[in-house]
């Protein structure tokens, strides 16, 4: 049996795992790269084999460095299932034509760039619209907690992570030459405790584990902490300096959250229920009416968050969401009591950069950190103290204040992460660390080792153990 790590392997982004035994191949994610120019071209470069000896897929959630080079997996050949969660699948279904279209739109630029230069060859997209909605054709839903039987010899069960709506861990039991052996995949595991959805499920056993490490050197900041930075950063913003609030923030997941927290400190009276909210991402807008449809995956304090802002007396935050580029762009001239949450999370794609070109120069403005930027992006620049960043071809002074809000991270941070591994009642015989930048992995694979005894090991990008 071997298990190749074709990304994610000191590195945060691009989850992919292609497993092998005697009779069956299989992946566990097909992620996309993110992170600048060296992403795009590993993207290219990736499913460097035959996807038509691929039999299925299983995957842990629906972000898009976990599932976002499904759509080429197919383009290049791949005719098997899709197993998913069913919140995954309705989130997908949104998720991979956006994605596809972002890869035609860039496909575009860059080629009308080239015509005009009069350098290189035309670039096709990395997928295209069609092939996306091909790829939602091969998905299959799974409930939480349910056994299936993909292929003969084996078996997997989805269980919560805790992460995002519909993410999971993966239990995966593959039985060759009569003796069975358990992997878990731990997909994104979230820190307990936060809001809309469950805790992490425990799981008491593996005989190889993959586990992430994306916060494996680092504590969060509690929500109470977080909330205080939050309460004081918008409430000087508006009250003290008049400006705006940019929130940079993934469509799916992180969204949902802030609009939690802002509604649950407007409910407890901490910032003022007169600021109007704009959630300016068609995706957002679509994820959140599709996490409003899974309530059941939402915990009790949720529920009970949404039967107030629902409740005849319009109890909730002034929330408008914007569609139209006409509506976005009007974003703009707003000077003051703007709080606009847009996606993407890491700054590098989508109608934030308008909002960052427009703010980031005012003093009087603030941007607020609130997800995990890798190297490379817009964002982690932001984050690391850059006095100008490079917008639309422009450069823009970076005056507004930022914020990193740690304490709403989607992922456990590194004592999040050892409660989830102490649920183990007996240690796997191998651990590999993955999903994070390769000094946060290999020090959490060290801390695994000292703190827990477990073998525990960073694998290298594109490595291939072999699990006897």
């Amino acid at each position: 049996m071997k298990l190749t790590f074709l990304g994610a392997a000191r590195e945060v982004t691009g989850s992919c795992y292609l497993l092998e035994t005697a009779e069956r191949r299989f992946l566990v994610d097909c992620g996309m790269f993110q992170g600048g120019k060296e992403a795009r071209r590993k993207n290219r470069e990736a499913l460097d084999f035959d996807p038509r000896g691929i039999e299925f897929v299983l995957l842990t959630h629906a972000h898009i460095d976990h599932s976002g080079l499904l759509p080429r997996l197919v383009a290049l050949g791949f005719r098997g299932p899709i197993f998913a969660t069913r919140a995954t699948c309705d989130l997908l279904e949104v998720m991979l034509p956006d994605s596809a279209h972002i890869q035609e739109k860039e496909a575009e630029r860059e080629n009308r760039e080239r015509h005009r230069t009069r350098k290189g060859r035309d670039s096709a997209p990395l997928y295209t619209v069609a092939q996306a909605q091909e790829c939602l054709r091969r998905m299959r839903p799974v409930d939480y907690d349910e056994q299936i039987a993909p292929q003969p010899g084996v078996r997997c069960r989805f269980r919560d992570a805790g992460h995002i709506l519909g993410a999971a861990i993966i239990e995966l039991w593959l039985t060759e030459r009569g003796a069975t052996r358990k992997l878990v995949f731990s997909g994104d595991i979230g820190q307990p405790g936060r809001p809309v959805v469950r805790d992490p499920t425990p799981i008491a056993d593996a005989d190889v584990l993959l586990v992430e490490s994306t916060y494996g050197n680092r504590l969060h900041r509690s929500l109470e902490a977080t909330e205080e930075e939050l309460v004081l950063a918008i409430n000087d913003t508006f009250a003290s300096r008049k400006g705006n609030v940019i929130v940079p923030a993934f469509a799916v997941g992180r969204t949902q959250e802030i609009l939690y927290v802002l509604g649950d400190l407007m409910r407890r009276g901490r910032i003022s229920g007169d600021i109007s909210i704009y959630v300016d991402s068609p995706m957002a807008t679509r994820v959140t009416e599709i996490t409003l449809q899974h309530r059941e995956l939402m915990d009790a304090e949720s529920r009970a968050l949404v039967a107030w802002q629902t409740s005849d007396g319009g109890n909730g935050p002034r929330i408008r969401f914007t569609e139209s580029t006409e509506e976005s762009m009007r974003l703009n001239s707003l000077r003051a009591g703007a709080l606009i949450i847009s996606a993407s999370g890491m700054c590098d794609a989508g109608r934030i950069k308008y909002h960052l070109k427009y703010n980031l120069p005012r003093p009087e403005s603030a941007v607020l950190i609130t997800g995990f930027q890798a190297a490379g992006t817009l964002g982690r620049r932001l984050v690391d103290g850059a006095r100008t960043v490079r917008l639309f071809g422009e450069e823009v002074p970076v005056r507004a204040r930022i914020h990193t809000i740690g304490g709403l991270s989607a992922h456990a941070d590194q004592a999040g992460l050892l409660h989830w591994l102490a649920g183990y009642t007996t240690p796997p015989s191998r651990t590999f660390v993955v999903h994070g930048e390769a000094g946060t992995a290999e020090g959490f694979a060290k801390l695994v080792r000292e703190r827990l005894g477990w073998r525990a090991e960073a694998p290298a990008p594109l490595s291939t153990a072999v699990l006897t």
